[in-house]
């Protein structure tokens, strides 16, 4: 091998070293720790992913309340939301459901499979949409005049059946995009994984990491999405 060639080689050879030790480093990499003196008060966001739930067992690692994936579009149910149903409800902890939004189907529709699946209770938290990108909608997002008179539909709907307002959970590109200045009638749970919210508006749930670990579920994902609440306990003891 010529000079050139082994020089090549080389570059060749730290730019890969390189791409590996960012892919570990990434891997495990959780920039966000909020102070439980500031947040004091913690839960989950799961769905079917995380498989047989202990929602026990989290609330003994500190979780207050659990978000619970329950429908998404027109006629999705997630495979698990019976038996977590059930399980939340033997537990201390709060639970609250949520529906994967659409901008495929009206917000009409979306809101009649969330109603259908997902019982009012006391002490549940308030049903939760998810505004979010899935598939070709994370590189040309659909328009906002589309998708603001649907979300609304379902705002409405479910605060009919509910009576109570839901919380949209959107990233900081849906916030800003969907979200800002349409819904400021509703609590904000929002997803920043990375550092805490820059937002120009207050938020109630914080996602703050999607790579968290702990006991009591057995599903083929590692990591559970840990969350805090913009309050103290008597603060959540009071909400909605």
């Amino acid at each position: 091998m010529s000079r050139r060639w082994r020089r090549a080689a080389a570059a060749i050879a730290a730019v890969a070293a390189v791409f590996v030790l960012a892919a570990i480093v990434l891997k495990d990499y959780r920039p966000n720790r909020p102070s439980l003196d500031e947040y004091p008060v913690r839960g989950v966001d799961v769905s079917h992913y995380q498989g047989e739930i202990d929602f026990r067992r989290l609330a003994e690692q500190g979780m207050s309340f659990a978000f619970i994936k329950a429908t998404e579009g027109a006629s999705y149910v997630d495979e698990r939301l019976s038996e977590n149903l059930a399980a939340v409800a033997e537990s201390p902890l709060r639970a609250g459901f949520y529906h994967f939004f659409s901008y495929d189907s009206s917000g009409a529709a979306q809101a009649e499979n969330f109603i259908a699946h997902v019982p009012a209770g006391e002490n549940m938290l308030p049903p939760v949409i998810d505004v979010e990108f899935y598939g070709g909608y994370r590189l040309r997002p659909a328009d906002r005049d589309a998708v603001v008179p649907e979300l609304r539909a379902m705002v409405d709907a479910l605060e009919a059946r509910y009576g109570v307002k839901p919380i949209l959970y959107c990233t900081l590109r849906a916030y800003r995009l969907y979200v800002r200045e349409a819904f400021d009638d509703c609590d904000l749970w929002i997803r920043s994984v990375y550092s805490s919210p820059r937002l120009d508006r207050g938020w109630t749930f914080w996602q703050y990491t999607d790579r968290a670990e702990l006991d009591g579920y057995s599903g083929e994902e590692r990591f559970i999405d840990l969350n805090a609440f913009a309050g103290d306990a008597a603060a959540f003891a009071a909400y909605p």
